[in-house]
């Protein structure tokens, strides 16, 4: 009898640390925080020092366990997600590096713009173009992985993703070969192209970023502590441009927001916009920037929002006071900021 209860006793010991503690191929997004960004970012070795906040905001994302995933139920802003809709095709570590390069592209992004902006000298040096996931019908799927950095294709030094996009387009053969670094290594292979999904257009079937360095006299330090991923480029240019050229837009307020940031100024749509909300309203934010780009008419016929319209409607469903803004590019938050 006794050894029947021991059995039993382990084998229920064992079943309540696989349901506690090994993790299941899904993900749960729930609310994360707003964070006043001027304790991540320095120009010319300062700190910020002007009265008021620009505040970064992020959702809490961890791979779960059963447990976990039971307990998300209890939660009204979880969402569970399949580790597919997360990674992708990526592997846990490879999801890692991309999200690390999608915080260097959004400090980059920011600086360029926010010098800019200011008038200070900046420039681009470009240094690759960096692989963050393939398609299945890639015929570079098992060759490549994310986190490779292109430097040639077809034996030419190609750096620049502009530039490799526009080579692929003017290929007459569908053979290439690439050449790409990989931590300190330098690697060749080769595939054909593919006909990109949802458009005419033909690549290899990846989707990339450039891999660049900012070059200015002005020295804007980051240190990102963890945050990852490309959701803070707008708020982290508004602090950027502050510092640099010393424009009060704060004026004493919790300016919290999200968006992506490209070279051109505009502001690029982001996920989990309704915790992001939440988020900024439990910190007592009292302006929330959100992308107000357009959507297609496939999206609109599903009845989907875009980030503007979802941000409203979970502003109006926790009855915040927070103001919700619309912005399509940079000079919109800061037309915004200096009108009111």
């Amino acid at each position: 009898m006794f050894k029947k209860k021991r059995v039993f006793v382990v084998v229920l010991l064992v079943f309540v640390a696989l349901f506690c503690f090994v993790p299941i191929p899904a993900y749960i997004e729930t609310v994360g925080s707003a964070q006043n960004i001027e304790k991540y970012v320095s120009v010319n070795g300062q700190k910020d020092s002007q009265d008021g906040q620009f505040m970064l905001t992020y959702v809490g994302l961890g791979r779960a366990t059963a447990a976990l995933y039971v307990a998300s139920y209890f939660d009204r802003y979880a969402t569970r997600l399949p580790s597919s809709s997360v990674r992708g095709n990526n592997s846990s570590s490879e999801y890692e590096k991309v999200q690390h390069y999608y915080m260097d592209d959004a400090l980059n992004q920011a600086k360029i713009v926010s010098l800019k902006l200011a008038g200070k000298p900046v420039k681009q040096s470009f240094k690759g173009i960096v692989v963050m996931s393939l398609l299945d019908r890639s015929s570079f799927k098992g060759k490549l992985r994310a986190g490779d950095i292109i430097i040639g294709v077809d034996g030419k030094k190609c750096v620049k993703s502009a530039d490799f996009t526009r080579y692929l387009q003017q290929k007459k053969s569908r053979d290439v070969s690439i050449r790409y670094q990989r931590g300190k290594r330098i690697f060749s292979t080769e595939g054909k192209l593919v006909k990109l999904p949802g458009t005419s257009k033909k690549g290899i079937g990846i989707s990339f970023i450039q891999k660049s360095k900012v070059v200015s006299s002005v020295k804007i330090k980051t240190d990102m502590d963890g945050i990852e991923g490309p959701s803070a480029g707008l708020m982290l240019t508004l602090q950027m441009y502050a510092q640099l050229s010393h424009e009060n837009l704060k004026r004493g307020r919790k300016i919290a927001g999200t968006g992506t940031m490209l070279s051109n100024g505009s502001v690029g749509d982001i996920g989990g916009i309704d915790k992001k909300i939440v988020a900024a309203a439990r910190k007592k934010a009292n302006i929330f920037f959100a992308p107000n780009n357009p959507l297609t008419q496939a999206e609109k016929k599903a009845g989907e929002l875009n980030n503007y319209q979802e941000a409203k409607k979970t502003a109006k469903k926790i009855g915040t006071k927070m103001k919700v803004v619309p912005v399509k590019n940079i000079q919109d938050a800061l037309s915004y900021l200096r009108e009111k």
